[in-house]
């Protein structure tokens, strides 16, 4: 029999049923300061020097735009030993109905995330099930549920076989299959590029891809799976076009600025949001599932 929801809630398996719990990271607490801002952001290989100032504001408006939709919403607090990325809290943990499952970071500047959300998601009462660990790295952007029981896994820079491995023996009776799919060298090592960079679930039956870099075979599996692909043109893949959140069944946010794949939505009949993200998520690559980590769904 497979594992049921805990009655504390982490119903996690789907990235497109109804969002009821999410934890995310203010930039007043994940950017600190300017000072914090001017050290880290070459670093961590971001595009441009984030705004402090616009950056908050932003990321008000994105707050308004989830409160809309009746999500409850927790925030992760500041702590000194982590950094800018800590605004991007999908990475470091996964979510299946056994509890949370805490990634082990590929990016090293990143290492200290799990442990602060194992804080805040025990002080919530949600239940941790387990981490990755050792040599094992998983970084929760590699992570897409394509139906209840059947999650898609990259192996690429930030998660590797060992990493795979131990979230398969983690999630055990709660998932029927793994389909691991090998991500291309892209752009290398250093830069942001997750399955989810060219991977968004919109339905059960419907996603957001950026087809140029699917590979061929995980591309005939969304296919065989009956899934409708939503192409993201080439113009639009930079400015995070394919990185979309759904918060229920064909009813998503994304980023402003990529009118050409909205209206690819629209026509298939999905609700379409957006927010500015410039500065929380263009400059630093990570859009709306990027900076959000569903935790109860259903």
């Amino acid at each position: 029999m497979r594992q049921t929801a805990q009655k504390t809630g982490t119903l996690g398996q789907s990235d497109v049923s109804p969002v009821k719990r999410l934890l995310l990271k203010h930039p007043r607490d994940a950017f600190e300061s300017e000072a914090a801002i001017d050290r880290q952001w070459r670093k961590l290989n971001y595009l441009g020097r984030p705004d402090f100032s616009r950056a908050m504001d932003e990321y008000d408006r994105w707050v308004e735009l989830l409160e809309g939709f009746d999500i409850e919403l927790h925030f992760l607090p500041r702590q000194e030993d982590v950094g800018l990325d800590s605004l991007y809290t999908r990475d470091a943990s996964i979510v299946c109905n056994k509890g949370i499952i805490l990634c082990n970071m590929g990016k090293a500047e990143r290492r200290n995330e799990p442990s602060a959300q194992e804080a805040a998601f025990r002080a919530l009462g949600v239940p941790i099930h387990g981490a990755v660990t050792g040599s094992g790295r998983v970084e929760g952007g590699d992570v897409a549920w394509l139906d209840e029981h059947t999650p898609a896994i990259a192996r690429g820079y930030r998660t590797n076989d060992e990493g795979i491995r131990q979230v398969r023996e983690l999630m055990g009776d709660c998932i029927d299959e793994m389909i691991i799919v090998p991500l291309p060298h892209w752009r290398g090592p250093n830069d942001v590029f997750h399955l989810m960079s060219f991977l968004s679930p919109i339905d059960t039956d419907l996603a957001l891809v950026y087809s140029p870099l699917l590979p061929v075979p995980f591309r005939e599996t969304l296919l065989s799976r009956a899934m409708e692909l939503i192409e993201v043109p080439d113009s639009e893949f930079d400015t995070l076009g394919c990185n979309v959140l759904a918060v229920a069944p064909r009813r998503c946010i994304m980023p402003a600025g990529n009118p050409r794949t909205r209206a690819r939505l629209e026509k298939a009949e999905v609700e379409v949001s957006e927010f500015e993200g410039k500065e929380i998520s263009i400059k630093g690559g990570g859009g709306p599932t990027c900076l959000s980590r569903p935790f109860l769904r259903g």
